[in-house]
């Protein structure tokens, strides 16, 4: 029976992803919040799972519009790590999977010797943000810069989210999955994966 709760759980939190634009961890939870699941029992499916599932979601409704909207997505993960070259910038998240759609933020990871030196380079660049938090390695609070991008071909925007890391956490983070796959990559990486390499 567990099974059979996580396989609903990971179909009706790939719908949240893709249709609402949730992050795996709140689609997860309100999918079996909505199946009446109780989420602490450990039914909740696996982040492979429910990725699996977003795929099949996005070739079975958004076949159409998802490959152009994740190449814009990509073009301005680009255009960022270019112009932030200097904090070594690896993009991580669903953009760097291949599963984004025009509801998904721009995930890309900053590896800084000083935390306050992108703060300083979007300053220099006059470049509007807003900061946050979410917790890090070790019990390391890591900054945020949020940022709002405007796309010609995604009207409403695109959110970009400058996670600020420790230069030292970059060997770790290069770490690859149970599937062979990184978590992350650097601009000369996302070229390849866009050249079909």
């Amino acid at each position: 029976m567990a099974g059979t709760h996580s396989a609903a759980i990971a179909v009706a939190a790939a719908r949240l992803i893709v249709e609402e634009g949730m992050e795996y961890g709140a689609a997860k939870r309100r999918a079996a919040r909505d199946l009446g699941v109780n989420a602490r029992n450990g039914e909740l499916p696996g982040n492979d799972e429910i990725e699996d599932e977003v795929r099949a979601y996005l070739d079975l409704f958004h076949a159409d519009t998802q490959p152009a909207e994740l190449a814009e997505l990509r073009r301005i993960a680009a255009l960022w790590m270019e112009r932030l070259a200097a904090f070594r910038p690896h993009l991580t998240g669903a953009v760097w999977r291949g599963t984004a759609t025009r509801l998904s933020s721009v995930f890309i990871d900053l590896f800084c010797d000083d935390s306050k030196s992108a703060e300083i380079a979007l300053i220099d660049q006059r470049v509007d943000y807003d900061v946050s938090s979410v917790d890090g390695p070790r019990g390391r609070v890591l900054d945020v810069l949020n940022l709002h991008v405007s796309s010609a071909k995604i009207p409403a925007g695109v959110h970009v989210a400058l996670t600020v890391r420790d230069y030292d956490d970059l060997r770790g983070a290069l770490h690859r999955d149970a599937r062979g796959r990184s978590d992350r990559g650097d601009l000369a990486t996302l070229r390849l994966r866009e050249a079909g390499a």
